[in-house]
């Protein structure tokens, strides 16, 4: 996308051929009943295309697609490098098409274009390949058991699996779940969020031009229902989600309901960042955390939507932030320049400017409040910041969206204690000049990622992703995703 003007992703858009079928069995197809639903650009309020509202028959089949696949041993029984390479040809793909499913993300979910491409894209590409990288490197164990016995200790694809991922990050979210899955030799089925599946029906057809065989990577776009049938159905092994925490505790009761299948929850947050008064450095220390709230818009399961800063640098630590925020006004996402996009649709711009309204009533509004129309017809909010109290609406719940809060304390031991007041364990900041402070406090918050002296950053894949407490189970990214995704057997030989 190298010198690449707003003009030119107009004149791309304007031209641009969007897929909207369900793709089963190697293909794309209509769903079984004809029904679709509109795909609604957040960034002008255009429609996109009718997407295909995959139904109870259209489940069926691709279940049974994917079980005949597995069963068959045509993707599951191939030797691990020949999957590599099909992976990499497969990461070869999603680079080639970089492009074209940058537009595509960036018209469905209102991102940045420059972010999808450098940020979703790329990171896509990158799990991808780094999965097919991994699956030959990885083997079993010798159990040391009697010397009469040979104890064999492996791993085996589970099975069928199917992957409902959020609308926040569609592709790249999509790949953590398929890549791993689809390296340990399962089958997999792909369900979009309704709000955003425009780049998961794309990366079907690169997966297929792959190599990948028929049956093996299927997606099927529709709403919750479609995600309620895969997690009811008696054949799927294992269901991988990422979404709110309200909706994966219904997952996880629909596994109960049927066959206890593995379920796999990475869920919502409300991640604080704790700025100390030893804080090394105020000014990046607030640029850190305005990015860390207002990068896509807030829509992060893992934003930094609490900054708990020490009461004797607040105020200062305030006007940093303020001038930070400059830097991320909404803007035309298909403008490279652009820091801050659109929200996603119209019921999450109603969500949040309901959450924004809240703070108005029990808050101190720093910044920002409104809404903004940087294009005709879109859905944008500025960048917000509210003072507030431990306890206050906005303060405890998940907004997802540009809003943060601000609470103010006199103790490091209040400022853990405060960060641990949630039902949420996605992740944490400390910025300190101390190391031994930073150890401590690192170790006493309750959260699967915690950053020290930065916010969201060390994106590599070797990091898992996950959370505590009521943020989920399992972990996303690194070899530990891929233990998700198999079954442990125990083999032992009578010498």
């Amino acid at each position: 996308m190298a010198d690449m003007t707003l003009s030119d992703w107009q004149a791309r858009a304007a031209i641009l051929n969007i897929e909207g079928r369900a793709f089963i069995d190697g293909q794309y197809t209509p769903t079984a009943s004809g029904e679709t639903f509109a795909c609604v650009s957040p960034i002008d309020g255009r429609k996109l295309a009718d997407i295909s509202l995959a139904g109870a028959d259209d489940v069926e089949r691709a279940v049974a697609v994917a079980r005949k696949a597995f069963d068959s041993g045509v993707w599951s029984q191939m030797a691990p490098r020949a999957r590599k390479d099909t992976l990499k040809r497969f990461a070869d793909q999603v680079r080639a098409h970089a492009d074209e499913l940058a537009l595509l993300e960036s018209l469905d979910m209102g991102k940045p274009v420059a972010d999808a491409a450098s940020v979703d894209v790329s990171g896509a590409a990158y799990a991808i390949e780094w999965y097919g990288e991994a699956i030959d490197k990885i083997g079993g164990e010798v159990a040391p058991v009697d010397p009469k016995l040979l104890g064999l200790v492996t791993r085996e694809a589970i099975g069928v699996v199917a992957a409902v991922v959020p609308w926040n990050f569609p592709i790249m979210m999509a790949s953590w779940k398929i890549a791993p899955a689809l390296a340990a030799g399962n089958s997999v089925i792909l369900k979009p969020s309704e709000k955003s599946p425009l780049t998961a029906i794309r990366l079907a057809a690169l997966a297929r031009d792959a190599g990948i065989p028929d049956g093996v990577f299927q997606v099927l776009p529709g709403a919750g229902d479609t995600g309620r049938l895969l997690a009811l159905h008696m054949d799927i092994d294992c269901l991988a989600f990422t979404g709110s925490t309200g909706v994966g505790k219904l997952i996880a009761g629909y596994a109960a309901q049927s066959n206890l299948k593995r379920v796999w929850l990475e869920l919502g947050g409300k991640s604080a960042n704790i700025v100390l008064d030893d804080c090394p450095n105020l000014l990046r220390a607030a640029r850190s955390a305005a990015g860390g709230i207002f990068f896509n818009q807030g829509q992060v399961c893992s934003a930094g939507s609490r900054v708990l800063v020490h009461n004797r640098i607040k105020d200062r630590f305030v006007e940093a932030l303020a001038e930070a925020a400059r830097g991320w006004q909404p803007g035309n996402p298909l403008d490279p320049d652009t820091t801050m996009g659109a929200i996603v649709d119209r019921i999450q711009f109603d969500k949040v400017r309901g959450y924004i309204d809240a703070g108005r009533r029990e808050s101190t509004l720093l910044f920002g409040g409104n809404a903004a129309e940087p294009v005709k017809n879109g859905l944008y909010i500025e960048p917000t910041a509210f003072l507030t109290e431990p306890g206050s609406v906005i303060e405890r719940e998940e907004i997802f969206g540009p809003v943060l809060s601000i609470v103010g304390f006199d103790d490091v031991n209040d400022a853990v204690r405060l960060a641990n007041d949630s039902i949420y364990g996605l992740a944490g900041a400390v910025w300190t000049s101390n190391l031994s402070t930073a150890h401590t406090v690192s170790r006493a918050l309750r959260a699967g990622t915690v950053w020290v002296n930065c916010y969201d950053e060390g994106g590599d894949m070797n990091m898992p992703f996950g959370g505590f407490k009521q943020s989920g189970n399992g972990r996303d990214k690194s070899l530990h995703a891929l233990e998700k995704y198999t079954e442990l057997k125990s083999t032992v030989i009578k010498l």
